[in-house]
């Protein structure tokens, strides 16, 4: 396959939908496992240290850039395919199958993943673009400053119902798409065994359902006061 029909035809876009797709479920795990470090209880010393670290070391950095490219391929190819598959039905079915056909989720991935990219358009305004670009208050921890990051999440979360809400969506919408892409990724890329996409659908669906979770519990935790 040339590179260029990896973006015009449509196995090649699959192939890096799935790509990407993994790329961003690794971030995924890397991301909520720095967030969780709020839940130390410790003011937000270990997250901010945390997040110095991912914010200023150049390895990270660089990563920073390649997530930047996946996000914005896997967004463009993702609605593509929609465009395409749309275009291809024009004529729908004389019976809808509904949910033996297919689930509705997995029908859904267009609008899921729309969703998710105005969820992600408000997430980076909340703290990207202050911590990489505005700059945030700073906070001396050892005897060093370092951004107060989590003192950002606090502003934004404590007493805004509203935004937390639109979070606790974008999680859900999340979890939805996970359900389908994470299997999704691994079958485009070519796993077909039977048992092992019988272990990629459950770990799929632990993974969505834990992560999608943890997401959200993060400004409900803020709102409600459980983490100061």
């Amino acid at each position: 396959m040339k590179w260029s029909a990896l973006f015009t035809s449509s196995v090649g876009r699959k192939w890096v939908m799935g790509l990407t797709g993994i790329f961003l479920i690794l971030f995924l795990v890397v991301h909520v496992g720095l967030n969780a470090c709020i839940w130390a209880m410790d003011g937000g010393v270990m997250f901010n240290k945390a997040a110095h670290f991912m914010g200023s070391n150049v390895v990270p950095r660089i990563l920073e850039i390649g997530l930047f490219v996946g996000f914005i391929l896997h967004i463009l190819q993702g609605w593509t395919l929609e465009l395409s598959n749309r275009a291809a039905r024009k004529k729908g079915y004389a019976v809808s199958m509904g949910n033996k056909g297919s689930k509705w989720y997995s029908r859904s991935m267009g609008i899921l993943g729309t969703l998710l990219f105005l969820f992600l358009v408000m997430h980076l305004s909340h703290f990207w673009v202050p911590s990489r670009i505005t700059g945030l208050n700073p906070v001396l921890i050892d005897g060093k400053e370092y951004h107060d990051l989590y003192g950002e999440m606090l502003a934004v979360f404590q007493d805004n119902l509203v935004v937390v809400l639109l979070y606790v969506l974008g999680c859900f919408s999340l979890a939805w798409h996970l359900l389908h892409g994470f299997q999704s990724a691994f079958r485009t890329l070519g796993v077909s065994n039977a048992r092992y996409l019988n272990l990629i659908e459950k770990t799929g669906f632990v993974f969505s359902l834990i992560v999608s979770m943890a997401f959200a519990l993060m400004p409900v935790s803020m709102y409600l006061g459980w983490v100061k």
